[in-house]
């Protein structure tokens, strides 16, 4: 037997909003993946608060992958977070192999967060079009990303 999740949504409203949670799920899960290798590899005088920093990250994004995944499940849209399509798919580069200098450590978290954030808003404006609801998930996950990408800006001096 095969079970469809039906959406309320106007199929090329569906499309839209569809385009737009399947991105932010493949790059909450990379960001997660991201802020835990530079967890794992951080050095320097600083390794203890980024180090526990970066497990706010990971925990935030975790949280929120699961709820533009369960947004997309509500919308008859089915959530897609496997390995191959988080590697195909996800706007942020590769992190740097080996151990990471504590200030390398927050420059590339700076700059992931960034390129998250700034996926987000585009994605935020076009599903705020068609689906408000939608558009709230997105208007709290860019509040909250923007704070974490406040606190390791404001981690480096210039």
């Amino acid at each position: 037997m095969t079970y469809t999740v039906k959406s309320t949504l106007p199929e090329p409203d569906l499309k839209t909003v569809a385009a737009a949670l399947r991105g932010t799920l493949l790059d909450l899960i990379d960001l997660s993946l991201v802020a835990k290798q530079i967890h794992w590899n951080v050095v320097g005088p600083r390794f203890r608060s980024i180090h526990l920093q970066l497990d706010e990250v990971v925990d935030t994004a975790r949280q929120y992958s699961d709820t533009v995944a369960e947004r997309a499940s509500a919308l008859g849209i089915s959530p897609d977070g496997r390995s191959a399509s988080v590697a195909e798919g996800s706007a942020l580069d590769t992190v740097p192999e080996g151990w990471l200098p504590d200030n390398d450590a927050v420059r590339t978290m700076v700059d992931a967060l960034g390129a998250v954030i700034a996926k987000s808003r585009e994605r935020m404006k076009a599903v705020g079009e068609v689906d408000p609801v939608t558009e709230d998930v997105f208007i709290s996950l860019t509040g909250d990303l923007e704070k974490e990408h406040w606190m390791f800006q404001a981690e480096n001096r210039a």
